[in-house]
């Protein structure tokens, strides 16, 4: 009896032991890839929204998680971002975050296993990302930030700017997108009866000053841009020639306008980016991107910066200030 009782007890200390050195093991460290068609500090604010909300999550960068970032500096060729793509596959992450239809789309040819988190992607469904909303099948979900908002943004410019005739649309050079915001864009233009200059560019210094040079050659009286990554990481320097060319612009982000521009009109795209952080949270947890549809933007944001009106000797009519969620003055 002795014996059996002692026996017991190496058991029970051996499995004892065995778990304790299980649960001093630290967990797996999961390695995030995240991938933007523009640049590091165009996207700072974005990338603090997401970190932030994984924290809120349980999420600590370093202790859980890492991250490997690949930003494409606005090159926006094919071949770069593909090569940026291909990167983080080597690299064997777990999950990868995506801005952008082009990006998206580079991720999902670059994998087909690894699962892709997409983020500010007008039209996931025509681009071929995903099967349906409802259900995207394979290894690609997230948000979808509605291209269909182009058409709304050219309406409101046309009422900030009365008898307003010919608009100046700034898009990205060298990309074969969005077509379908470029389409939508002409559509509305015809039935608002404008007359809409497309104006090419590489988003540079040198390139944004001669775009903007050609829009007023073009007797342009207001302008706005393709809703681009690219676009978006050089907001301030748009910005600034907007200003110094006396143009009225609406944008698609709030940071436009932050940084001093006229009005914005767009998803709340700081909502956007916490929301892709629920969806790596469940990813890493266990969940397929197959079972998780993708959400739309729900919240939407309308801004005038009176400040930025005064500069450029503008009035913005008071039916238009009304209609805006916040007004700087």
């Amino acid at each position: 009896m002795t014996k059996k009782i002692l026996v017991w007890l190496l058991v029970i200390f051996f499995v004892a032991n065995i778990s304790v050195v299980h649960a001093q093991q630290p967990g797996k460290i999961f390695r995030i890839g995240f991938l933007d068609g523009g640049t590091a500090a165009g996207t700072a604010n974005l990338v603090r929204a997401f970190l932030q909300e994984l924290s809120n999550l349980g999420w600590i960068e370093g202790k859980n998680f890492t991250i490997e970032y690949r930003f494409g500096e606005n090159k926006g060729t094919a071949g770069h971002r593909s090569e940026l793509a291909a990167e983080l596959v080597r690299l064997k992450v777990d999950l990868i975050v995506v801005t952008g239809n082009q990006v998206s789309l580079a991720a999902k040819k670059a994998t087909g296993s690894i699962p892709i988190v997409m983020v500010t992607v007008g039209d996931p469904v025509g681009d071929g990302l995903v099967a349906s909303l409802a259900r995207p099948g394979g290894n690609v979900t997230g948000l979808s930030s509605l291209d269909e908002l182009n058409t709304k943004r050219l309406e409101i410019l046309k009422d900030a700017v009365p008898k307003l005739s010919r608009v100046g649309l700034l898009k990205p050079s060298g990309v074969r997108g969005p077509r379908r915001q470029q389409n939508d864009l002409r559509n509305a233009a015809v039935a608002l009866k404008l007359k809409l200059e497309e104006i090419e560019t590489q988003v540079d210094a040198k390139g944004l000053e001669s775009a903007f040079q050609t829009a007023k050659q073009k007797q342009a009286k207001a302008i706005m841009t393709i809703s681009a990554r690219s676009i978006f990481a050089e907001r301030k320097r748009i910005v600034e020639l907007a200003g110094k060319y006396r143009l009225p612009a609406i944008y698609f982000q709030k940071e436009f306008v932050d940084d001093g521009g006229l009005m914005s009109y767009g998803a709340d795209y700081d909502d956007l980016f916490r929301k892709a952080a629920h969806y790596v949270d469940k990813i890493l947890k266990g969940t397929k991107p197959a079972d998780l549809p993708v959400q739309q933007a729900t919240k939407f944001e309308f801004i005038i910066n009176l400040k930025a009106a005064k500069q450029i000797g503008h009035t913005i009519p008071y039916e238009l200030l009304a209609r805006a969620n916040q007004v700087i003055k």
